[in-house]
């Protein structure tokens, strides 16, 4: 019996889909294996959020991760990249925050191009299902980012570094 158990495949992760919805909009979606409340913590608590936004496999670090997230609070995020002279800061306004189900902020440093990013979170059975709509000002500004690599590019990559953050979470959860 335990001999079938070591030849089993380990589990497959959960499958992370990215979707432009329309000319103006992307829509990711993801289910992660925790409660609401673990995976609603790593999306507002800085230093949770610095341990998955960034895909390892980019070669970009994160130099600092400042997030006030109330309605009006700020945040600032700061990358460094070895190809890039210096480094880039991304940073905008939380617009709502409703615990453990929405967030909605905007991407100010793309000036007039940047988009507004809605999160939402539900919570089935024990896991929860985040769904992302990033709403682009225009055509042509959407149509630019995915251009540029800044949409779907990596994406799978951080939300399977955000899976298994509240994965280890929720196992530490169960022995406290």
């Amino acid at each position: 019996m335990d001999a079938r158990r070591e030849n089993e495949a380990a589990p497959a992760k959960n499958r992370t889909t990215v979707e432009r919805s329309s000319d103006r909009e992307i829509v990711v979606t993801r289910t992660f294996d925790a409660p609401v409340r673990l995976v609603f913590e790593a999306w507002t608590k800085p230093e949770l959020f610095k341990r998955w936004w960034v895909p390892k496999s980019t070669g970009l670090s994160l130099l600092s991760c400042e997030m006030d997230v109330r309605a009006g609070g700020k945040y600032r995020l700061v990358f460094s990249h070895p190809a890039a002279p210096e480094p880039m800061a991304f940073y905008g306004t939380y617009i709502e925050v409703t615990p453990h189900s929405r967030l909605v902020w905007t991407n100010d440093e793309g000036g007039d191009a940047g988009q507004v990013s809605t999160v939402t979170f539900e919570e089935k059975a024990g896991k929860t299902q985040v769904v992302l709509h990033d709403l682009y000002p225009s055509k042509e500004a959407l149509d630019a980012a995915i251009a540029s690599g800044s949409t779907g590019d990596g994406t799978d990559e951080t939300f399977d570094q955000l899976d298994d953050l509240v994965v280890t979470l929720a196992a530490s959860a169960g022995r406290s």
